[in-house]
């Protein structure tokens, strides 16, 4: 149960930090592809511990796939932000740089 807190926190902080305008963004941040790779990254190791299964893997990496875009689309309606298919690339590194080792740790 508590794992799933963690996962829910860590996804509504990324999605509000995603809205920010980027005017009110520090600018000491790195770049910002990075930064969405990294906050996947995340994502993803918070949530495939909870998959019990094959499936439950696969479908929750699309579950956060999908989030990713849901994101991007979300931010054509915040000022200074666009959808932006570098970031869903930036995303989908981000659950692949996790995912694969995972997986394959899975099959040893």
């Amino acid at each position: 149960m508590m794992a799933w807190v963690v996962f829910g926190a860590a996804l509504v902080a990324v999605v509000v930090a995603c809205m920010i305008p980027n005017r009110y963004l520090p600018r000491a941040l790195p770049n910002d592809k990075l930064m969405h790779g990294i906050a996947f990254a995340v994502l993803t190791a918070l949530a495939l511990p909870l998959a019990q299964t094959g499936t439950q893997m696969l479908l929750g990496l699309a579950a956060l796939l999908l989030a990713g875009w849901l994101i991007e689309c979300l931010q054509q309606l915040v000022p200074d932000r666009d959808f932006s298919w570098p970031d869903m690339a930036a995303n989908a590194a981000g659950i692949a740089v996790v995912a694969l080792p995972y997986a394959l740790y899975q099959l040893m």
